[in-house]
């Protein structure tokens, strides 16, 4: 589905372009076209790979879908895959945005995500100066927003690490509910990562060095955005070894809770286990058996028990076993 088509020429916005139009606007001297897709079809990709003559292997990427975060250079164009994640309830979606730059014109295709890129176009509007630099600054500022977007679901994952972390310890008899939400955060930092590590290489491919013809103007700028995936990805580092620690800390508290308990049960079997050695012993058939014989043997032979029975259970509770 066609979101926009707009032409804008030295920083400005010249007017809404028609698709049929576009190639002719691509002719005049300091324009550029921007035009957006969301969840395209096979024929508009094909009017837009006809429209802007785009590389076949990109389009194709860009059709498929579920293409890891890269960035690709063909020939005096650029070729750049960004993951949009987003909250859903509980989970996370992993969306994609595919960007087409050229010389004179940029192309995005957006799939699987609701996230909109209405005000990117609006900022660049706004900034006319920084607008007529061309597609590589749409290029940053579509990237930027994407990336910028990463940074409300760390927060949320450091938030819930804290809350799960106060929990262990306060709340010892939900450690498998703990275990559960624990696994699912380090599913939801994994699923973020693979959004941004990949995505790091490629902006480091934008800046320094030999850069594409398209971003030799912004370097400074996806260098900034490079930054911020470095921050990211060292959060996310770091929730990861924690979630790792907890999980850890979570089912060591656990054995020593199962440990704890088996001490009680050992100390009870024991002390059990006099009762039943004295009784096993004196309920043979002897002739001297107290029981039998002497009048005062049955009590006797209760009290015995008692009184070991009482000494074990004193022993097993001053090694805090009970």
């Amino acid at each position: 589905m066609l979101i926009n088509c707009v032409a804008y020429q030295e920083g400005k916005k010249l007017s809404d372009v028609p698709v049929v139009d576009i190639s002719e606007y691509l002719m005049q001297p300091h324009t550029f076209v921007w035009v957006a897709l969301r969840d395209p079809d096979v024929e508009e990709i094909a009017v837009m790979q006809d429209e802007f003559s785009l590389h076949e292997l990109a389009v194709e990427d860009a059709a498929r879908g579920h293409q890891r975060p890269k960035m690709e250079e063909y020939g005096n164009s650029v070729f750049v895959v960004v993951h949009t994640v987003e909250m859903h309830g509980e989970e996370l979606n992993v969306g994609q945005l595919a960007v087409f730059a050229g010389p004179n014109y940029v192309l995005s295709v957006r799939r699987d995500s609701d996230q909109d890129f209405t005000a990117v176009r609006a900022r660049a509007e706004r900034e006319p100066h920084q607008l007529a630099k061309g597609a590589g600054f749409v290029l940053y500022a579509v990237v930027d927003a994407v990336v910028d977007r990463y940074f409300p679901i760390v927060d949320m994952l450091e938030s819930d690490l804290e809350s799960i972390e106060d929990q262990i310890f306060s709340q010892k008899d939900e450690q498998r509910a703990n275990i559960e939400r624990l696994y699912a955060l380090k599913r939801k930092a994994l699923v973020l990562r693979h959004a941004v590590i990949p995505l790091l290489d490629a902006m480091g491919r934008l800046h320094g060095g030999r850069v594409p013809a398209v971003v030799v103007e912004t370097q400074e700028y996806f260098r900034d955005v490079h930054d911020h995936l470095s921050r990211i990805a060292g959060r996310l580092d770091a929730v990861r070894d924690t979630i790792n620690t907890a999980i850890q800390v979570t089912l060591s508290m656990v054995a020593i809770e199962e440990n704890d308990i088996s001490k009680k049960l050992a100390s009870y079997a024991a002390i059990f286990a006099a009762f039943t050695a004295f009784a096993g012993v004196w309920g043979m058939n002897f002739e001297y058996m107290p029981e039998l014989k002497w009048k005062y043997g049955y009590p006797f032979a209760l009290a015995t028990m008692a009184g070991v029975s009482g000494y074990l259970y004193r022993r097993f509770k001053k090694a805090g076993w009970l």
